[in-house]
């Protein structure tokens, strides 16, 4: 099978343009872009996909051990780019996929242009003096409601991680992304997320970077945005006058001016 069949790759735009890679956050899909993505499809080209493990990508494709760690995932990046021939890409990772782009672009920096991070975190769990926002505690326990019952832990988690509560709808969307997720690849895949350490892969990134920070974020509250970007050279830090750790669903005009304007910064 190939890269792309795997990843469930979808491609917008003119095909000679400067290519633009949308990436998914945990529990989701591509999908999650379908109001900022297209946006960019008249002057890029615009390329979409599903980790493997998600949404219609080729589960056989999983490996508890290659998906065991986010460099696997930064691989599957980096063999996609690679199949598709793209060079000099615009990276738009959310979540946790921030940090795989990361890793990919480490790994191979020719590759990449540019790194946008849409509520990036190197390290969830607290430790000294980082404030991940987590304790080593609740993330035991996060994972052991996981364990018990994915489905309840979906529904209760998924409106407090999206926010924005006065619109119920988009709780509601990320429930249910979560539960058509297979729950053993979604208990391996939130350990390694929530488990990762990558503060000391944040000063070797060498291409230009923008964070996007929500100004309420319970997964990656602004303290964690601060850190990053104090740690990558020369990044740029915005912050959103978006709530919730989804802008691309809650607020995708402001998401879409964010990244349009580092874009047209040069």
């Amino acid at each position: 099978m190939s890269v792309v069949e795997r990843n469930n790759v979808r491609l917008l735009g003119p095909e000679n343009a400067p290519a633009m890679v949308f990436s998914h956050g945990f529990g989701c899909d591509q999908n999650m872009w379908r109001f900022v993505a297209p946006r960019f499809a008249g002057d890029h080209r615009v390329v979409l996909f599903d980790h493997v493990g998600a949404g219609n990508s080729d589960l056989a494709a999983y490996s508890r051990q290659r998906h065991g760690s986010l460099s696997g995932y930064a691989d599957d990046l980096l063999d996609l780019l690679h199949e598709l021939d793209l060079h000099q890409v615009v990276f738009v990772g959310h979540s946790v996929s921030s940090m795989i782009g990361l890793l990919a672009a480490n790994k191979e920096p020719e590759r990449f242009a540019k790194l946008v991070m849409v509520g990036p975190s190197p390290r969830y769990i607290d430790d000294g003096d980082y404030y991940g926002g987590f304790s080593a505690t609740e993330i035991d326990e996060l994972l052991e409601s996981l364990d018990s019952n994915y489905l309840g832990w979906s529904a209760a988690m998924a409106p407090v991680i999206m926010g924005n509560a006065d619109r119920p709808e988009l709780g509601d969307e990320l429930t249910n992304s979560f539960c058509r997720t297979d729950p053993a690849i979604a208990r391996q895949f939130a350990e390694v997320t929530f488990r990762s350490d990558n503060r000391a892969d944040l000063a070797e990134v060498t291409v230009p970077t923008l964070i996007l920070q929500c100004s309420q974020d319970v997964i990656a509250p602004q303290e964690v945005g601060a850190y990053t970007n104090a740690n990558i050279p020369g990044s740029t830090l915005i912050v959103l006058k978006a709530t919730g750790h989804c802008p691309n669903l809650s607020a995708p005009e402001e998401t879409f001016a964010a990244i349009d304007g580092f874009l047209r910064t040069g």
